[in-house]
Order: structure tokens, then C-alpha cells, then sequence
């Protein structure tokens, strides 16, 4: 004769669940958003000095591709694009400071890995810019590519993946070299150009950038190779998912922007369209705003700010800028690139 199976407490059972349920209840802090609200002001890491993404003019002012996208932000949470603060980070701190929430965003090219989201606790909201590493390499040294750099010194900044992209390549390719390791960019440039080193390694849109700087820029060229993947975007901290939300919805509201032709000089037209994409992205339908917990002209909010992605680029980076550099990649994907942003409805 078989026995009957054991009585379970229907109480044991509502306990237990409750006590379970117990560990898993996170305590109630305020979200990053709601700080920004409160507190009036963004606050944004950039770079020390990238030209082109984040620098200061003879005035003192911020400016670059990863500051207007700060003021972009600024604008879609606050309504204003100048209630941003900017603090300058080296690459050393720059996590660290965003973790500690000393910044809410950090817009400061720094490489979408694996590492930085899973062991740093981050989230990167999305790739701004498709960049590759590459060499800035002294004319003198007459070589056109950097297969051509064996048993070349090579200035780089430490603690960065620029350094470990370094070793990858001449152990690919079985070179030889002298890296010299500099706690800044500004330190690796001046030994760069002191001739501590032959050839300065970067991604290729910084390099653009640290050639102008030189006494005489054309005593140095870019190589054109590409040695590796950097997507490059903003980042944020990865335990806040409604603000990872907000910053990553700006940017592709951006990218959006531009594919539907609103823009600065078409926003009032924008306003006044009936297409269904036209009026999802004004907020006129769609109640995403309030989704974001933002207000519903959030996305006109972030391209009033200082334009679509189009007129970032080519303002900060492209033809209107001295760097000149051509879109490649980073053009949208129906023009020849691989630009996409999911669609705001």
C-alpha cells in the first residue's frame, strides 16, 4: 500500500515566496532622470581634448560631435541645451567617474566592448560614430602602410584598448616594436612630436585631429590602414535602465532625424506635416514621451539643439570642420553606409 503524499502548508508555501521575493527587492532610489530633473543640469564626461568630438575654442567653450550630443540630451530631459555641465576625464578615470556618479553620461569616445559592460557594470546606449585604430606615421620614415613598421616606436596611451589593439597587431603579423606608454593623449602626442617615437597610434578620426596640431602637420601622414572595430558612443551606468533608455532613444532620435529630413532649417515644417513618421516623431501621436518620461517633443527638443545627425557631423567632423572626414561608414544605411536606427513608433 502506497502512502500519501505529505501536506504542504498553503501558508509555508505563501511564506517562503514572500521571504524569496524579499531578497530580490531592490531598495527605492531615484533614477538618474529624475536626479536630472531635479537637479537642472546635465552632467556629461568628455574628453580632455579630442578635436572635432569634445575640446575647448579660444573662447573656452565646449565644442565637438560628443558635446552637441550632450546638449542634445540636455535638451530632450530639460528642455534647454545649455543646462549641461561638462567635466573633462582621462581615459584612466573616465569609467570610474561615470560608476561613482560623479557624471550621468559619458559622451567621451571611448569603444563599445564586452569587458566594459559585463565586468564594469556599464551600458553603452548605442554606436555614434564607426571608427577604426590606425597610425600617424613621421613622412620621414617614407612608408605608406603599417606592415611597413616593423621594429617602429610607437607612442600610445595607456589603459586603453588603442594599447591592447597595438600588441594584437604586430603579434599578427609577426613585427617587432618599442611602444612608449603615456598616461594622456595630450603626453603621447608631444613625445610624438619630440621625436620619442616614429609613428603615434589612435583611432583614425583622433588622428586627423592630433596632425593639425603639430608645428608642421605635414611632416606626418595617416596611414590608411584599419586595424581594428571601434564603435564609439555614449555610455551610461548599466543599473539605470529607464536613463539608458532616455540617452539612447536621443540617439537614435538623431539618426532618425536625418533619414526623415528634419532637421534645424525643417523642424517648423516637421510640425505642420500629417505623415504618420513626420507626426511620431514631433509627439503629435504616439505618446512616447511620456513612454520616456520625457515631454512629448522630446526628439524636436534634441535636433533643435544643434540638428540631426547629418548637421552634427558634417559641423563637427565632415566638410564644415577642419578635419574633413569623409562619412564612410557612418553615413546612413540607405546612402552606402551602415548608420541604422530603429524606427520611432
Amino acid at each position: 500500500m502506497s502512502k500519501a503524499p505529505p501536506v504542504r502548508s498553503r501558508n509555508l508555501g505563501l511564506a517562503a515566496a514572500s521571504a524569496l521575493a524579499g531578497l530580490f527587492t531592490l531598495p527605492a532610489v531615484a533614477g538618474t532622470l529624475d536626479t536630472v530633473k531635479q537637479r537642472g543640469t546635465l552632467q556629461c564626461g568628455v574628453s580632455e581634448g579630442v578635436a572635432g568630438f569634445s575640446d575647448k575654442d579660444a573662447q573656452g567653450n565646449w565644442r565637438g560631435f560628443d558635446v552637441d550630443f550632450c546638449r542634445a540630451v540636455a535638451a530632450a530631459v530639460l528642455g534647454d541645451k545649455g543646462k549641461v555641465a561638462f567635466t573633462p576625464l582621462s581615459a584612466s578615470e573616465r569609467f570610474d567617474a561615470l560608476k561613482s556618479g560623479k557624471v550621468d553620461l559619458l559622451a567621451r569616445n571611448s569603444t563599445w566592448t564586452l569587458e566594459r559592460e559585463a565586468q564594469l557594470g556599464l551600458a553603452f546606449a548605442g554606436i555614434t560614430f564607426h571608427d577604426g585604430q590606425g597610425f600617424l606615421a613621421k613622412r620621414s620614415l617614407k612608408v605608406d602602410s603599417a606592415l611597413s613598421l616593423d621594429k617602429a616606436k610607437v607612442c600610445v596611451e595607456a589603459g586603453t584598448t588603442t594599447q591592447a589593439n597595438l600588441a594584437d597587431f604586430f603579434k599578427a603579423n609577426s613585427m617587432t616594436y618599442e611602444e612608449k606608454a603615456f598616461p594622456s593623449a595630450a603626453e603621447a602626442l608631444a613625445a610624438f612630436q619630440s621625436g620619442q617615437c616614429d609613428v603615434l597610434t589612435r583611432d583614425q578620426s583622433a588622428l586627423h585631429g592630433e596632425r593639425l596640431k603639430l608645428a608642421k602637420p605635414t611632416d606626418a601622414v595617416v596611414l590608411p590602414d584599419v586595424i581594428s572595430k571601434e564603435p564609439l558612443g555614449p555610455v551610461v551606468r548599466g543599473d539605470d535602465f529607464a536613463w539608458f533608455n532616455v540617452v539612447k532613444w536621443v540617439n537614435f532620435a538623431l539618426v532618425n532625424a536625418e533619414e526623415l529630413g528634419i532637421g534645424t532649417t525643417t523642424i517648423d515644417e516637421a510640425l505642420k506635416s500629417q505623415k504618420p513618421d513626420a507626426r511620431r516623431f514631433t509627439g503629435a501621436e504616439g505618446g512616447f514621451g511620456k513612454a520616456l518620461g520625457l515631454e512629448s517633443d522630446w526628439a524636436v527638443r534634441s535636433v533643435k539643439a544643434g540638428g540631426n545627425y547629418a548637421e552634427l557631423y558634417e559641423r563637427n567632423l565632415g566638410t564644415g570642420s577642419p578635419l574633413a572626414i569623409p562619412r564612410g561608414l557612418n553615413q546612413l544605411w540607405n546612402m552606402g553606409g551602415i548608420l541604422y536606427a530603429p524606427p520611432l513608433r
